[in-house]
């Protein structure tokens, strides 16, 4: 999926990912698509519901487990 910025929040635990999500959507325009790399498996949760309060839609997501640490791949639409 094409994306305009990448946001790399591995390794970092809730609520950090989706703040640093927050603030990356904030300083892109409308109908961007910004893609966020994390770690946490309760981001697939979290994200979920932040795409819903905020009106940034959730395009989708990755689930990659052969890495050693599962990794989790979101793709959000700036409203």
């Amino acid at each position: 999926m094409e994306f305009q910025k990448d946001l790399d929040a591995r390794g970092l635990n809730c609520p950090l990912p989706i703040l640093k999500a927050k603030k990356a959507l904030a300083d892109m325009v409308s109908g961007d698509v910004l893609r966020v790399l994390a770690t946490d498996p309760g981001s697939v949760r979290d994200f979920n519901a932040f795409a819903r309060q905020t009106g940034n839609a959730l395009l989708g997501h990755e689930e990659n487990s052969e890495v050693a640490v599962k990794e989790f791949t979101f793709y959000l639409r700036r409203k």
